[in-house]
């Protein structure tokens, strides 16, 4: 069984699909791993350091894609490859990745003519024998964290309540939107620096855990989300209930000094809660940190976030619409990353063979396209409804 890593292509990407400490455990399963040069140099994994944990380097000769592509079977990425990488592919390989499979139908379409069993780690289920693979989760933890250290760093206030000879400094105000796992970490991290923090999510269930890290839960006047009828995923909601959230949460979001939006729907645009009024009544020198920032629907929770960009409206908010937050704490993200990518291939190799089985309820929710067909039924619709 041979495994590569390519190195990831896109410009803002520091992760590495596995690290040196888990291509170590691989090699020990008796898999021969292949690394292309540099993969792992942005999150400091050098070759030496792949070299050492049993791994071959591969060079990359020139623009062409190094020949791990078509001489792999197993390859794990992070972002979803170039066509011109998945055609390279040989048939029944397995890819490994978050492949966007909603919003990049053409590579999907390309892995499934040249029989390509990929794997998009976003669409594991959320199940308990799945946590240890769950990536959304482990890097939105990281996010979390980042993002509120980006607004403290751009913040004009300190966030902990100092009492000094020269008066008393009083605490920042933070408002979090979206008690996910994102959300819960921003909390957290807030907390830690000294803010009062708010939150608000939409699903019942987050009450007690935003209490629990001792964040304030906001209550609006608005129908609550059954958390188990949901699959642990917020819903989403009729443009009237959007409307009269936003009126609801504006009062905390303009008495915030950060505000940071977290709220996402599953393989849809994020939800629009903060209109571009709201933020022209935000204190001056206020942060607004938009998580859900998204290139393809052009903003994020907040109409006038910039995907990509850091700005400051004529009012005097910053809006920070970083995307890859994890991948500014690249140590770390590759780390888990990678842990989540090992546990699931325990799952799909059997003593060096590729084992799939598209009745197990793990698979059958991850696995997109399988022996030269579109498996996944989301997926599935979903390419169907555009074609139509």
């Amino acid at each position: 069984m041979k495994l590569a890593v390519p190195k990831q292509t896109e410009h803002d990407e520091t992760r590495v699909a596995l690290t040196a400490q888990v291509v170590k455990k691989l090699v020990g399963l008796g898999v021969q791993v292949v690394v292309e040069s540099g993969a792992g140099d942005a999150a400091h994994n050098d070759d030496e350091a792949y070299q050492k944990a049993g791994a071959t380097i591969v060079p990359r000769d020139g623009e062409a894609p190094p020949p791990i592509w078509a001489e792999a079977d197993v390859v794990a990425v992070v972002n979803p490859p170039l066509d011109s990488q998945a055609t390279l592919m040989k048939p029944g390989a397995l890819l490994v990745g978050m492949l966007a499979p909603l919003q990049n139908t053409g590579l999907i379409r390309t892995l499934a003519d040249h029989k390509v069993t990929a794997v998009s780690l976003e669409f594991i289920p959320r199940i308990s024998r799945a946590q240890a693979m769950d990536v959304l989760s482990s890097q939105a933890n990281i996010g979390g964290y980042k993002a509120v250290l980006l607004a403290a760093d751009k913040c004009p206030k300190m966030f902990p309540m100092m009492i000094t000879a020269a008066g008393t400094i009083a605490p920042a105000k933070v408002f979090v939107i979206g008690a996910g796992v994102a959300g819960l970490q921003a909390i957290a991290t807030a907390k830690r620096l000294g803010a009062i923090v708010e939150a608000y999510d939409v699903r019942a269930v987050t009450k007690e855990q935003v209490q629990s890290l001792g964040g304030r839960f906001v209550e609006l006047p608005t129908a609550a989300q059954d958390d188990a009828a949901t699959g642990g995923y917020a819903k989403e909601q009729t443009d009237d209930e959007r409307k009269q959230q936003a009126e609801l949460m504006a009062k905390h979001v303009t008495g915030a000094d950060v505000v940071i939006t977290t709220a996402a729907l599953f393989g849809k645009a994020p939800p629009l809660l903060i209109p571009g009024d709201v933020v022209k009544d935000m204190k001056r020198g206020s942060i607004l940190v938009d998580m859900a920032a998204d290139r393809a629907a052009g903003r994020g929770n907040c109409e006038l976030t910039r995907p990509g960009e850091v700005v400051t409206t004529d009012d005097g908010v910053t809006l920070i619409g970083t995307l890859n937050l994890p991948g500014l704490v690249p140590g770390d993200a590759s780390n888990v990353y990678a842990n989540n990518v090992l546990n699931l291939l325990k799952e799909l190799l059997d003593e060096g063979n590729i084992k799939i089985d598209l009745t197990d309820e793990l698979q059958k929710g991850a696995i997109i396209t399988h022996d030269g067909l579109l498996v996944n039924e989301m997926v599935k619709q979903a390419m169907e409804s555009t074609a139509g």
